[in-house]
């Protein structure tokens, strides 16, 4: 079982801001969460329904799983330093 990877528009102007080496690495990071929503190092967010957030260096993918649909939904991308605000 494969789960569909999809960005909100708000996600994807966020990848489109970063240079074009850590989007390759963001890409790749967010393509594991096809056959594994919630791979070893995942967390989910304190305060927040059904939200996780996996590592990919300083930068962070905030996502929702929804089983059901077999859907991973990326909310936010951005820096660490950033990207809880």
């Amino acid at each position: 079982m494969a789960y569909s990877i999809l960005l909100a528009p708000s996600a994807e102007r966020q990848l489109r801001s970063f240079a074009p080496a850590i989007q390759k690495r963001l890409v790749k990071r967010m393509k594991t969460l096809q056959h594994d929503p919630r791979p070893q190092g995942v967390k989910k967010l304190a305060g927040e329904d059904h939200l996780y957030r996996i590592r990919e260096g300083d930068y962070r993918i905030i996502y929702t799983i929804q089983d059901d649909d077999l859907i991973v939904l990326v909310v936010k991308i951005g820096n660490r330093k950033e990207v809880y605000r």
